[in-house]
């Protein structure tokens, strides 16, 4: 294992902050907001904020305060945090994220899990964190290999807990990193002592009768989970398929990647008018920069092209059913880009052990409610002390 520091050459801001100034704006259709996708006044705003405001070198520090290291993989390097508790009897904790995420995620739940004490809770609630930045992304780069499936990222972490000597440790994750933590807790049994996932999609079950059963807020969940299979699909769609092609526009534009990433931040958060009703501005614009100083937005969208090859794959990597030995706990966030029946739930995770239902908060839990998401993951762990 290499220690690792992120320092971005000064050529590689400059770089960045001429090109958006390069940009050529598209037109829009008049008075449609964000019906059609981000709109260009708003773009233009955030896009002349991360050109002259937004400070990269401050978040590269306040990314550089936690140890980082390289390791190699089944010949991919594998980026990660490692940051030891101050208390000794700390569990083992690794956390994964998503599409459009990185660890950046992750700074603001840092310290609360790994210090309780020190953020104004119970010190025999501390984790030492082990946040890896998924092969494909950011720091972790491309893999420059086929076949880097859920399934074979989650072999990887097993790998990376192994080496790190932690022989029983809990796992954490939404989006992809729902799914590559419900993976790991099949790929590593007798190690894995609990899943804990903000994200859960509950796909219907084969039985008809299974309808009959939903209440009015079940059906309002169904609903919204049919009106996104019609219509908040078009990055999956294109990402399962043809991610080369997308890359191209997105490594090559720095507006083109702020966009696509950002109505995702608007799409899948307890937001209003703006992404930033939900999230903070700085906090978004790191998550895009690495996306960016790495360019992985092709590399990342591989993921999807190797996962969820077709609708049958898609079902089987994100909808189980997950028949794991460890227990498993679901923190449900109202404005999440999936809302789970809880009815279904139950068939799809045989060891479902904990589950919680928030009024506020959205996909991207640890960046819109840091608080709710430290206490749920404390709350399911401790009986698994």
């Amino acid at each position: 294992m290499r220690p690792f520091r992120i320092d971005i050459p000064e050529a590689d801001l400059d770089d960045l902050r001429r090109r958006i100034a390069a940009t050529r704006w598209p037109s829009e259709v008049p008075g449609v907001g964000w019906d059609r996708g981000v709109p260009v006044d708003y773009l233009k705003e955030l896009a002349e904020y991360w050109r002259t405001e937004f400070d990269w070198r401050a978040a590269e520090a306040r990314l550089n305060r936690y140890p980082q290291f390289i390791t190699e993989i089944d010949g991919v390097d594998v980026h990660f945090l490692h940051v030891r508790s101050p208390e000794p009897d700390a569990v083992p904790l690794i956390v994964t994220h998503g599409w459009p995420g990185s660890v950046a995620e992750f700074l603001d739940v840092i310290g609360p899990l790994t210090d309780p004490a020190a953020h104004g809770g119970d010190p025999r609630d501390a984790f030492h964190l082990v946040i890896p930045s998924i092969p494909g992304y950011g720091f972790s780069g491309p893999t420059g290999q086929t076949g880097w499936d859920v399934r074979h990222v989650a072999r990887a972490w097993a790998e990376l807990m192994r080496r790190l000597g932690y022989d029983r440790y809990a796992v954490q994750g939404g989006d992809w990193g729902m799914a590559i933590s419900l993976e790991l807790g099949l790929a590593d049994p007798e190690h894995v002592a609990g899943v804990h996932v903000n994200m859960f999609v509950t796909f219907p079950p084969d039985d008809p009768s299974a309808f009959a059963e939903l209440d009015d807020t079940d059906n309002a969940r169904l609903g919204f989970a049919l009106r996104f299979q019609q219509d908040g699909m078009g990055w999956q769609r294109i990402q399962s398929t043809r991610p080369q092609t997308l890359s191209y526009g997105l490594t090559d534009s720095p507006v083109g990647q702020l966009a696509w990433i950002v109505e995702k931040f608007k799409e899948w958060t307890d937001s209003d008018k703006a992404p930033e009703d939900a999230v903070d501005r700085d906090h978004l614009l790191t998550n895009v920069t690495i996306y960016w100083l790495t360019a992985t937005a092709g590399s990342s969208a591989q993921l999807y092209y190797e996962s969820a090859r077709g609708d049958e794959a898609f079902v089987t990597t994100w909808g189980g059913p997950w028949p794991l030995r460890a227990p498993v706990g679901v923190a449900v966030f109202p404005h999440d880009a999936a809302l789970p029946i809880r009815r279904w739930a139950d068939r799809l995770l045989p060891t479902l052990a904990h589950w919680t239902e928030f009024d506020r908060g959205g996909h991207f839990a640890a960046m819109e409610q840091p608080e709710l998401l430290v206490e749920d993951v404390r709350a399911f762990v401790r009986p698994l002390r």
